[in-house]
């Protein structure tokens, strides 16, 4: 029984993930049409997601016109601190769904005045298994981590760091106060994605956030560019 069960499973299984994957090449070809960087953020509860994106916010103001959807199980609180920096906000509940998926990315989308937007962040939920098998019509998934999470969970979530076209180490503020191996967790990254760059942020102070910005701008600047073309 258990090996029917097995087996019948993985067809269903995939055929999720597939019509998933069509929807999301639909969201992509639209957002590309409009040369929008579209990001999808994954990262841990706690790991200083919604922090990150409000102090990015902050700075693109008059540099950017950006856009947010913010998944979460329960409550709207992400999307109403995100609302008080960017007004193009949509909060996607998932209920009892454990990331989001590229249907509900697109329905959000209709959501939203895409005119004049040059970047979409997407806030996924809260983890670093469930969302990484999903695409969602992203130009770049964007994993996070943070100081106070430990040094080993990119070595415990391998298909976080693989998928991943940029790491962001949050909350380096707090590095005289936390046991962190900096360069053990930079090694356990290196081994399983080699050439993705890593980041050290604080979305608290601000340190390093320069730098993410850069490269969000070379984002935005493909993306316009491609479309131009």
């Amino acid at each position: 029984m258990s090996e029917q069960v097995k087996t019948t499973r993985i067809p269903i299984v995939e055929r999720v993930l597939e019509a998933n994957d069509q929807l999301a090449e639909t969201v992509r070809s639209e957002l590309a049409r409009r040369g929008i960087f579209a990001i999808d953020l994954i990262g841990a509860p706690g790991s200083g997601k919604t922090a990150l994106l409000e102090a990015t916010l902050r700075q693109l103001k008059g540099r950017r016109r950006p856009a947010v959807l913010v998944g979460d199980l329960a409550t709207r609180r992400d999307g109403d601190r995100l609302a008080r920096w960017c007004d193009r906000v949509v909060q996607i509940s998932t209920g009892d769904g454990c990331h989001l998926e590229a249907g509900q990315v697109r329905d959000a989308l209709t959501q939203l005045d895409l005119d004049g937007v040059d970047i979409l962040f997407i806030e996924n939920v809260g983890n670093l298994i469930c969302p990484v098998g999903f695409d969602l019509g992203q130009a770049v998934k964007v994993g996070l981590f943070s100081l106070t999470e430990g040094d080993d969970k990119a070595a415990k979530h391998p298909y976080l760091v693989t998928a991943a076209n940029l790491v962001l180490l949050n909350k380096i503020d707090l590095a005289p106060y936390v046991s962190f191996d900096r360069s053990g967790f930079e090694a356990d990254v290196r081994l399983l994605n080699a050439n993705v760059p890593i980041l050290s942020v604080s979305a608290t102070t601000g340190e390093g956030l320069d730098r993410w910005l850069d490269w969000l701008d070379r984002g935005v600047s493909g993306a316009q560019g491609a479309r131009a073309t």
